[in-house]
C-alpha cells in the first residue's frame, strides 16, 4: 500500500471506540513498520500555559489549548508546526509542515521560523499492517488533508466538513446523528 503520510483518515461509523468515534486524524508517518497520526478534532479542557509551561513561549497565547492526539502516550507533548524555514523542523511531514525538535537552544530565534504551532497531548498508533486491515474492514475514510483541517477553528464541525467535501455518499454520512437510531 502506498504511504498515507500527509492524508486524513475520518472515522467511518464502524469505529464505536470512544478514542476515535467521529475522529479526523492528520497521518504524519505510514510505513512496513506502521503508522502514527494526530487526532485534529478532540481539543483538550486545558491550556497549553496551564499544562505545558515550558511550551508558553513557542504556543504564543498563554489561552492557547492542547489539542488530544490519540491515546498512546497521552502524558507526552507533540508540537506541530508550519514553518518559514523547514529546516528548523526535527522532521518534516510535508513541506512546510513538521515536527518542532525536542531541544531549542535559541527560542526567540526559532520562533521566527514557525508560523503557527499546535500541542497535542499522546498520539494515535498503528502496528505494521494495523491501520492497512482497518482500512481493508472501511473503518477509515481516506482524503487529502488541508492545512485548513490541520489547524481546524472548528474541531466540531471538521468530521462532518471534511465528509461533505469528499462528496457522493459522503454527504449523507455527514449529516447522520451520532446515534441513528435515534434518527
Amino acid at each position: 500500500m502506498e504511504s498515507l503520510r500527509g492524508q486524513l483518515l475520518i472515522a467511518s461509523p464502524k469505529i464505536v471506540d470512544a478514542n476515535f468515534r467521529r475522529v479526523v486524524v492528520y497521518v504524519a508517518e505510514h510505513n512496513d513498520d506502521g503508522a502514527m497520526g494526530l487526532v485534529l478534532n478532540r481539543p483538550a479542557e486545558t491550556t497549553v500555559s496551564e499544562a505545558v509551561p515550558d511550551l508558553e513561549w513557542l504556543a504564543g497565547d498563554g489561552d492557547a489549548g492542547v489539542w488530544v492526539g490519540g491515546p498512546v502516550s497521552a502524558s507526552s507533548v507533540i508540537v506541530l508546526a508550519e514553518f518559514e524555514d523547514p529546516s528548523s523542523a526535527a522532521l518534516l511531514v510535508e513541506d512546510d509542515l513538521g515536527f518542532v525538535p525536542a531541544e531549542i537552544e535559541d527560542r526567540d530565534a526559532f520562533v521566527s521560523t514557525v508560523r503557527r504551532v499546535r500541542v497535542f497531548a499522546g498520539h494515535s498508533g498503528w502496528g505494521p499492517g494495523q491501520l492497512e486491515a482497518e482500512l481493508e474492514e472501511d473503518s477509515w475514510i481516506v482524503e487529502p488533508a488541508r492545512r485548513t483541517d490541520v489547524f481546524t477553528t472548528q474541531p466540531d464541525a471538521l468530521w462532518s466538513q471534511v465528509l461533505r467535501r469528499k462528496g457522493s455518499e459522503y454527504v449523507l454520512l455527514a449529516t447522520m446523528p451520532m446515534d441513528p437510531s435515534l434518527n
